[in-house]
């Protein structure tokens, strides 16, 4: 039987029985996505997705998920005490502006209310750039602080944080060339500079005072920052204020982009 009688018998467009299948070019992609799963464990296939497109690749987003099923790179549920191996001690800034610290802190109103702080602090020159006070604190408005910080001060080369930031704050960051440096989990100590200020803003004022509402916590928590920078002296700085510090300090290595 011809093939013309057998697809019309079956109801079967000649194209489509003669259709063949085109194959991807998957190995590149396989290797691009391998590379990016070493580099990046714990980074699911929908953030693995977001890193090929940013390097330029066109593929979407079930083709990726079929691949690191395939490859066995889909990832793994954490357990509790494991290690990520790829987070290393930091390298000690060596000028202002190399290195951001960046952290959160808790506290409570006079009538129990939560708030937070974001709490930003120069690695080398100790100045606290910034505490943000609010009972929530969304990537949206850590963008925001960073935003304002930009303008007068430019970005940083790197933010070391503790855990895993937002997609928002990731994206701002890598539009304006900013590294992350995640520490590595249960050493606190990888992130002792924004510790050691956290340590100093509870004991030395927020167990110390009681605020009546948001707006009074804002306004003497930014005066306490103000009197930490320009008047406080700091013992690793020889006794010199964080801002006297910075102004002997070698130029600035932050980036106006």
């Amino acid at each position: 039987m011809s093939e013309r009688r057998a697809c019309e018998l079956i109801g079967l467009a000649r194209s489509s029985c003669r259709y063949q299948p085109k194959q991807g070019d998957d190995e590149a992609l396989r290797v691009a996505l391998r590379e990016l799963a070493l580099e990046k464990p714990r980074f699911g296939y929908h953030r693995l997705w977001v890193m090929l497109r940013r390097k330029d690749w066109p593929v979407n987003r079930m083709r990726v998920h079929r691949l690191c099923r395939e490859g066995g790179l889909a990832m793994r549920r954490r357990k509790r005490k494991r290690v990520a191996t790829q987070r290393l001690p930091l390298v000690l800034p060596t000028r202002a502006d190399e290195l951001w610290t960046m952290d959160f802190t808790h506290d409570a109103l006079a009538s129990g209310r939560k708030f937070r702080t974001l709490n930003l602090v120069d690695g080398y020159t100790r100045e606290a750039l910034a505490i943000e006070v609010d009972t929530s604190l969304p990537g949206a408005r850590v963008v925001r602080v960073l935003q304002q910080l930009q303008q007068g001060r430019g970005v940083p080369e790197r933010i070391q944080v503790d855990n895993v930031i937002s997609q928002v704050v990731d994206q701002w960051a890598y539009e304006h060339g900013v590294a992350w440096h995640f520490i590595r989990p249960g050493k606190p100590t990888d992130n002792g500079r924004i510790e050691s200020f956290n340590g100093k803003f509870r004991d030395e004022y927020l167990n110390q005072f009681w605020f009546a509402n948001l707006l009074e916590a804002r306004e003497r928590i930014e005066a306490w920052r103000n009197d930490y920078n320009q008047v406080r002296p700091h013992s690793s700085l020889g006794y010199h204020t964080p801002e006297e510090f910075a102004a002997q300090s070698p130029a600035r290595g932050a980036s106006p982009v």
